[in-house]
């Protein structure tokens, strides 16, 4: 049967495709989490949104979802594939080792968050078991934002993941806590046990089921080398886990991340993790796409004041429990309070829990209808909350001495400053340390600086985008400034910028191509290293060395033709004209 051009779907896809495909990389181009975008498409292309004018303007069928209902299976795959790509990342083994936090510091984390919350809230009007249920509700953070900000390798990451963990964990037994607590419930106790018990029973089938025939299978989809079969397979899984765990009354995304285990214990994890991410991705997009849909602006405007004082008060409770369990547990300031502002908006579950509590007749339906707005706030802004909780971090940091440039750089010059510790900055270190030559290097990525410090590297935390960090770094007294960073505009600005005020100061700085290095010259560095002709050079020196020519020969021969391209480099560049000449001469490399 044919699909006419009134289908929901197609309509539906065209905006969720047409979200994907063309807002979301301009957010991307200025720099704004892509997060936010799908989320304010949700709010542009809802019901509440131009979807509510589609009976005045019919054309806007095309271009808005009028039943968010409609899309939300695809909003629950796409966390369910979010929680398998966890998995992947994860391993048995590193998970035991996660134990202590996940139920200490996790559970510590839940329970507290909820009763303070329940308490205020109770305390403001609302009876006690409905006051519980708004509580643990609020508790509940984001696994589907909160992970893909933080990942799960960075310190803040694994904290934050270990919580969320025994969030996912928590959610099916305070459901059917919720269930037992309603006036007429019967029977509520005896059901939980009941579940718990098939729960543990299909875990464990899943488990050892997964064990035998997982790597058989992948490895009969490997042989007919068919990527389309083994992405079915792929998929397969995690559907028929969650499935299973759906069925014995638990949640899907418990399967999901069983999937993800199990797969990632085999030697064909990465794989399904590259053939995957595209559907995760994409299905994620749709879950925050519903998410701005549940959102009704004028609503909004309406109580915003009440709307605030919740946001800010569960931001509140959640930040400042998540910074005191994580300090007492010794970590670092500056990840404690990034964590607690990271964790502190609720989650997407968090409306699970109110429509039990609803529907068990625990809390009025306008209560619910008040904290889903809230809810969907705060998923809204998490991304700036982690902005902040960065900006938080580094502020501490630089307090307590742990990343201060005042500590690392001397009066009397820090030798040679190092912009960027990624590859390249960490193989110019470790050359200029086997010299012993003294330098510094300056990195914006936090959890670099604190790994490459414990490793034994002299690096501080900073941006040099900001012009006042530049001039804290005493250029002036230096030796020579080296320009690693994978930033073309920034390294262009930087050079010249610091050759207007330190005329003398040896500059070398990495270059894309030979474009980019005849741009880095006419901005003042004294040299600039293409990486497409260094690659060339070390390639033609591999070949001549294998082919039997003498080493002494080829070494001084690489020499002149890195001397003959750099002057042809430079002569372009004072003739500031396109370096047509320089290609070609590449080319005969």
């Amino acid at each position: 049967m044919a699909l006419g051009i009134d289908n929901q779907g197609l309509s539906d896809t065209l905006v969720i495709l047409g979200a994907a495909g063309l807002v979301i990389p301009t957010f991307a181009r200025f720099k704004i989490s892509p997060v936010i975008g799908f989320i304010l498409v949700g709010i542009l292309v809802g019901p509440a949104g131009l979807g509510a004018l589609t009976p005045h303007y019919p054309w806007l069928y095309y271009i808005t979802i009028s039943d968010p209902h409609s899309i939300e299976p695809f909003a629950e795959f796409g966390i369910i594939l979010l929680l398998f790509s966890i998995g992947l990342e994860l391993s048995f083994k590193r998970l035991w080792a996660m134990r202590a936090q996940v139920f200490g510091t996790g559970a510590a984390e839940l329970i507290a968050s909820g009763l303070i919350i329940g308490v205020a809230l109770h305390f403001l009007g609302q009876e006690w078991p409905g006051a519980m249920g708004l509580g643990f509700a609020l508790s509940l953070s984001s696994t589907a934002l909160v992970i893909p900000i933080a990942g799960t390798t960075s310190a803040v990451g694994r904290s934050a993941f270990a919580m969320l963990l025994f969030e996912d964990l928590a959610l099916v037994p305070i459901i059917f806590v919720l269930a037992a607590l309603a006036p007429n419930a019967a029977g509520g106790n005896w059901a939980f046990v009941g579940v718990l018990g098939r729960g543990l029973l299909t875990v464990a089938a899943l488990f050892v089921a997964g064990r035998f025939i997982l790597p058989r299978l992948f490895a009969q989809a490997a042989r007919t080398k068919s990527p389309e079969l083994f992405l079915a397979a792929s998929l397969l899984i995690v559907i028929v886990a969650s499935l299973a765990t759906a069925a014995a009354g638990l949640s899907p995304i418990v399967g999901a991340l069983l999937a993800g285990l199990l797969i990632a214990e085999t030697d064909y994890h990465s794989e399904v993790e590259v053939m995957t991410a595209p559907f995760k991705g994409l299905a994620l997009g749709v879950f925050l796409i519903t998410v701005g849909m549940s959102l009704d602006l004028r609503q909004v405007a309406q109580n915003w004041q009440a709307l605030l004082l919740g946001i800010v008060g569960v931001i509140a409770v959640k930040s400042l429990v998540t910074f005191v369990l994580l300090k007492m547990g010794r970590a670092k300031s500056g990840v404690a309070a990034e964590t607690g502002l990271l964790m502190s908006s609720p989650s997407e579950t968090t409306l699970i829990v109110l429509g039990t509590a609803a529907q068990a007749s625990l809390i009025a339906p306008s209560t619910a209808a008040f904290w889903q707005t809230v809810t969907a706030i705060g998923l809204t802004i998490t991304p700036l909350l982690a902005m902040m909780g960065r900006a938080v971090a580094a502020r501490l940091e630089r307090r307590s001495g742990g990343d201060t440039s005042d500590t690392v750089i001397s009066v009397e010059g820090p030798g040679t400053v190092i912009i960027g510790f990624g590859r390249v900055g960490r193989m110019v270190a470790e050359m200029l340390a086997v010299h012993n030559q003294p330098y510094v290097a300056v990195e914006a990525n936090i959890d670099v600086v604190k790994t490459a410090r414990q490793e034994g590297y002299s690096v501080i935390f900073g941006d040099v985008a900001r012009p006042e960090l530049v001039d804290r770094l005493n250029l002036g007294r230096a030796r020579a400034l080296i320009l690693t960073m994978d930033d073309p505009v920034l390294t262009v600005r930087l050079a010249r910028r610091v050759r207007g005020w330190v005329p003398g100061l040896t500059i070398v700085a990495r270059a894309r191509d030979v474009d980019h290095a005849a741009e880095l010259y006419r901005a003042g560095v004294t040299d600039a290293v293409p990486e497409t002709l260094e690659s060339s050079l070390q390639l033609s020196e591999a070949v001549l060395t294998d082919l039997g020519v003498a080493v002494g020969p080829v070494i001084a021969s690489i020499h002149e033709k890195r001397d003959e391209l750099r002057k042809g480099i430079k002569e372009a560049a004072d003739l500031e004209r396109l370096p047509r000449l320089k290609r070609v001469k590449v080319g005969e490399v």
